[in-house]
Order: C-alpha cells, then structure tokens, then sequence
C-alpha cells in the first residue's frame, strides 16, 4: 500500500474519530458517534496491518472475524448493571496492550537497532506508555473487582500508604530515565512494569464506591494517554490522534465528575472515599431512623399521583440492579396520559459510571427531552407535587449538603427533600456507597416504600390503573 493511501485512510480514521466524539457528546446523536467510532478504528487496524505488512490478508480476515464476534457476544451478554465493570475492564485492556506493544517495539529496536541510533523521543514515548499502562491495566482490574464484589467498595487504606505511592511513582522515573539513558537494558523496562503495576493497585484500592465514576472517567483518560504515547512509539499518527481524543475527553468528563461531587481530582485519586466517618466508625443510622421512618404501599402512592400535578423521577443504581427502567417507562406513560407532568432529575455521578442513569433510560426509549441535569431539576423541585426516589441514595442524601465531616460533606445533591412530597422505593434502610444513614427517610414529607425496584413500579402502575 502507497503512503498516501495510507495517508489518506488515517486523515479518514482520524475525522471519522472526531465526528464520532462529537456524536458522544448528546444522547440523540451517541449512537451513530459510537458506529463512527468503531469504523475508524477498523479502517486505522486494517491499514496498519496492510501497510507494515505483519500479517497476511488471511490473519487479518480471521481476527476481524474472531475479535468481532468475542466482542458482539460479549457486549450481549453483559447485561446493563454490569456495563460499568465493561468499561472499566475495556479501559484495562487497552493500558495492557499499550504495555505490550511498546515494550515489544523497545526489544525489537534493541536487536534490529544500534543503541545508538534508538532516538530519545522513543525511549520517553516507551517508558511514558509502559508506566501510564501498567497502572490502568491494574488499576482497571481493581475497579472491576470493586464494581463487581469481587473486591471490598470501602475505602482499603493503611498507615503509610501515601508514602509508598509516592516512593513507588519515584522508582518508576528513576527506572524510567536509566531505560532513556540505556535502551538497550530492556530488563529495566520490565521492572519499571513490575513496580508502576504495584502502583496502579495501590492507587484504586484506597477509593471508595462512592467516587467509582470518577475511577472509571479517569481510567479512560489514562488509556487513551497510553495509547497516545504508544503512537510515538510506533510513529502511527492515527494512534497518536485516537489516544489524545480518548485522553483529553476522559480527562475532562474527569473534571466534571470532579466538580460535580466537590471534590479536587488529587482528593479522589488520593485520599479516598468510603464507607466510614472520621475516626474510622461506621455511623450508625438508628438515632436518625427510631420512630421516624414511615412506611407507605403502592394503593397510598397511587392515590395521591391522582391529585399531582407534576412528578419527578430520581433514578440510582437500584433501578438499574432491579432492572426497573421498563416498568418507569410504562408508569411515566400511564401518568402522562392522565394529564400528570412527569420528568427525570439525573445526578451525574448516579450510578457507577458517568451517564450510566442516561443510558438505562434510553434503553427504555425514554424520551431525551425528559431528562433534566441537576442545577435545572433543583430549581424545581418546590413546585413538584411528588418525587420518587429509586434505588437512589447518596446522591439525595441531605448529609452531604447540611454536614460536616462526612465521606459525603460537600458533594451537590438532588434537593428532593424540597419537593411536597417524597417516595423512595428500596429494599431497605442499607446505606449507599458512602456508608453512611439518609436523614430522607426519616424526613417528614417522605415515605418509604420497600420492594424489589421493578416490583414496586409495577405494584404501582396497576394502583394507578385501578384508583
């Protein structure tokens, strides 16, 4: 294949990569950003591959075919509550095969190449990429496991840990400037791996569930930083553009997470949020809930719908372990066609990763237009008749607005306590990621509904056809 050819396929790739980000950016244009996204990447793959000539059409055909349909079968089967733990694991994959390859490409030039002539830019480019991958890789896998249960969602912290992390991140550049001063040690690089995949460990284990869609924004930014740095090792400008989209936009949907739970990006990466107050105790919810928490059913809900006039939805993670949106759907129907104004308040760090609230409703075919951000949806909170909280918990937690010294203390919250009337719908008075009791519930306009999500939705929805 001629240069400009390949010229020509990347400056596609590369557009193709920039219109797909900016279909990203709204739910009404994601899906054809996403499809983009995907066919510059396979234009980028297969010219690659063509013009270095590493492997033959056949080999490239057959991987097409195995990769894709291990992904198609993969993407099915994840159902929607574990597209959190997807994504933090794709991210994972992606600073593991920037490892690979840069670290492959430093023992190639080490053996085809005289030391001498290996240039300055590829060393950095090589340690950069080893170093930032590593840590994504394993921090990545750390994030799964906390997504998944496998590891604890408490914030895991020991005396001295910070200053491990720093004497680990200082290791790594050391190592990383005898690797530019000596490419031709290769064993360094793969000690440099070794200690930055402790690092990467270290750094996830101490933050809490609470901050997760941080984790998982800020994961996706470091992949694509490690992908970018690979593109200098390989001098694949395709690369170089493709990582620094995915590097820059993590970053800032990192920031936007950050700002949206008060908190600085060296807080959440640092001092960690989780389940227990200060001085180490998990606060206990019984003074706050004794006597106050007052039950209702789905016939007492359905009867006071019948006399609003507008309601809002609050939707958390429990709508999305109960598998619940289809049923909100149905009853968001049901209410509209009796007059009733019905919209979704959406915080942006409900859920475990950013937008995971947007995409569950969306795939219910919940119109986008109902979907309101939280600045807009607390300056109308007065003026809603009833709120309905599912599966929701920190995000509407009045601690986190009213408190002090809570993992909580400062991150904005859904004002739903302002609203006429209140009703959360969960299992029971478990905390949320935070580990730490809601004032809401024992609240004097709030009443509690207990059940599955999905069962409560649809308990309600015949209540309301029958009032």
């Amino acid at each position: 294949m001629s240069a400009d050819l390949v010229n020509i396929a990347y400056l596609i790739a590369a557009s193709l990569f920039i219109m797909g980000m900016k279909g990203l950016s709204h739910p009404r244009t994601a899906v054809r950003g996403n499809l983009m996204g995907a066919l510059a990447m396979f234009i980028a793959i297969v010219v690659t591959l063509i013009n270095q000539k590493i492997i033959g059409y056949e080999a490239i055909i057959a991987g097409i075919i195995l990769g894709g349909a291990i992904g198609a079968i993969w993407a099915l089967k994840v159902p929607m509550t574990g597209i959190p733990q997807f994504v933090g694991l794709c991210n994972g994959f992606g600073g593991g095969a920037s490892v690979l390859v840069a670290g492959a490409a430093l023992v190639e030039a080490t053996i085809l190449t005289s030391i001498s002539a290996i240039s300055i830019q590829f060393s950095i480019a090589t340690v950069a990429s080893g170093l930032i991958g590593s840590v994504t890789f394993w921090g990545s896998l750390i994030a799964f496991g906390k997504l998944q249960g496998i590891v604890s969602e408490k914030a895991v912290r020991f005396p001295g840990d910070h200053v491990l992390k720093a004497l680990l991140l200082l290791a790594c550049i050391v190592i990383g400037v005898m690797i530019v001063n000596d490419p031709g040690a290769t064993h360094y690089y793969w000690i440099m791996i070794a200690i930055a995949s402790l690092l990467g460990i270290l750094l996830v284990v101490p933050i809490g569930g609470a901050d997760m869609p941080v984790v998982v924004a800020l994961l996706n930014s470091y992949s694509g930083t490690a992908a970018a740095a690979t593109g200098f090792v390989l001098s694949n400008n395709v690369l170089i553009i493709a990582g620094s989209l995915v590097g820059a936009s993590g970053f800032i949907l990192t920031s936007i997470m950050c700002k949206a739970m008060n908190r600085s990006l060296a807080n959440v990466m640092f001092a960690g949020v989780g389940g227990d107050a200060p001085g180490g105790e998990p606060m206990a919810g019984n003074e706050i809930y004794e006597g106050k928490v007052k039950t209702t059913t789905a016939e007492e809900v359905a009867m006071l719908l019948d006399s609003a006039r507008r309601v809002v939805f609050v939707p958390g993670y429990g709508m999305a372990v109960a598998q619940a949106q289809h049923a909100v759907r149905d009853l968001t129907n049901l209410l509209e066609s009796d007059g009733i104004e019905v919209e979704f308040a959406i915080h942006p760090v409900a859920g475990r990763m950013p937008g995971h609230m947007n995409v569950l409703l969306a795939e219910a075919d919940i119109s986008y237009d109902k979907l309101k951000e939280m600045d807009e949806s607390n300056a109308s909170f007065e003026q809603t008749d009833i709120t309905i909280v599912i599966g929701a918990n920190d995000v509407v937690n009045p601690l986190a607005r009213d408190a002090a010294g809570t993992p909580l203390s400062g991150m904005p919250i859904l004002d739903v306590d302002k609203s006429k009337t209140v009703v959360v719908i969960k299992r029971g008075l478990s905390p949320g990621f935070a580990g730490i009791p809601n004032p809401l519930f024992a609240a004097d306009n709030c009443l509690m509904l207990f059940a599955d999500g999905k069962q409560a939705i649809q308990d309600l929805t015949t209540a309301v056809k029958e009032a």
